[in-house]
């Protein structure tokens, strides 16, 4: 595992991985769409029940990376490996994506049901929060300057924002919410009939496949724009060391 930790090594492998999980990917997609679109209509909420097949697969993956940056966090303040910063990095912005997507959908789902496209409820609000710490960690990591240092203080905020996880997972439990409580893993078994059950949970793996698709693309981008930087700063140190003057000899 340490060997495939190598930045030269992982660039390899995730060359020769993306081809494929972008394959799959696709295949998920075309059947979790075409499952999709002959899922019946639910008797009360009608053809719109349909948006569960995006907004809830948005939901799961704005949690998941945050849960990404917190193992890629252990890893930059217990090990300081330079692969972790990148994995932290590279995940911030499409856990804020999908974030976002999860908010939009929720607020078109939840306009028809429950006649707002907006409620502050338990639900709804930690998913905000979760959103405006992805926000917070974007800018700050385009405020340090030094990588290695943006890294340690984002791997702070990331650990320390990843208590809200628990919050939006049991919040329908915790407090009373117009959000519906858990229906696919649950005790007692899912509530959705399997009809919509096997579309929803092949939607799911379609986008779990794009997230780390993207992923990997955004890692290796990342080690690119680091390698060019580092280029640089060579570069910019032997300019100056060249044209810096001579010393006088003593008398």
């Amino acid at each position: 595992m340490w060997k495939i930790a190598n930045p030269t090594v992982f660039m390899g492998l995730a060359g020769r991985i993306l081809p494929w999980l972008a394959g799959v990917t696709l295949v998920l997609f075309a059947i979790g769409i075409y499952g999709s679109v002959i899922a019946p209509d639910d008797y009360q909420q009608g053809a719109t029940v349909k948006i569960m097949f995006i907004h809830v697969p948005f939901a799961w993956l704005g949690m998941a990376g945050w849960m990404v940056m917190s193992a890629s966090a252990i890893g930059v303040l217990v090990w300081r490996h330079p692969l972790a910063e990148v994995a932290m990095k590279a995940a911030a912005p499409i856990g804020a994506t999908f974030t976002l997507l999860c908010l939009v959908t929720g607020s078109l789902w939840g306009q028809p049901m429950w006649g707002t496209w907006w409620v502050w409820d338990a639900r709804l609000t930690s998913v905000l929060v979760l959103f405006l710490m992805y926000l917070a960690l974007l800018a700050l990591w385009h405020s340090v300057e030094d990588p290695g240092r943006a890294a340690k203080i984002c791997a702070v905020l990331v650990l320390v924002g990843a208590v809200n996880i628990p919050i939006i997972k049991f919040s329908v439990e915790w407090w009373y919410t117009l959000h519906q409580g858990e229906s696919v893993f649950r005790m007692g078994g899912s509530t959705i009939d399997a009809s919509m059950l096997w579309p929803l949970l092949v939607m799911a793996l379609a986008f779990t496949g794009l997230f780390f698709t993207l992923h990997l693309m955004a890692m290796r981008a990342e080690i690119l724009r680091r390698r060019i930087r580092t280029m640089r700063l060579m570069a910019a140190a032997g300019v100056a060391t060249t044209m810096a003057p001579a010393m006088p000899a003593e008398a």
